[in-house]
């Protein structure tokens, strides 16, 4: 795998990673029993933590893509494996 295309596949694990993490631990104001702030949405966290949030992302997005890389690597998935990618017959056959 070449460094660019790990790269790309790392990053668009992590924003799918991050969209999966955001959730986590997210209470509302209305929730909480707190007075909502004018000018806020009822539904805005009130403790968002994002850092926590983007550290975690980081750490799970590493994992998965090792593990993507570690299966690309040793022939463990290939482009056949996938059902709905079209075949191409090769032009040496």
């Amino acid at each position: 795998m070449q460094l660019i295309s790990a790269i790309a596949i790392y990053f668009i694990i992590w924003w799918m990673t991050l969209f999966l993490v955001l959730p986590w631990g997210a209470t509302s104001s209305h929730e909480a029993g707190e007075d909502v702030v004018e000018g806020t949405m009822k539904a805005a966290p009130v403790k968002p933590r994002m850092l926590l949030k983007f550290l975690i992302t980081t750490i799970l997005a590493g994992v998965i893509f090792a593990v993507i890389y570690y299966a690309a690597s040793n022939n463990l998935i290939k482009l056949d494996d996938i059902p709905f990618f079209p075949k191409f017959e090769s032009a040496h056959s």
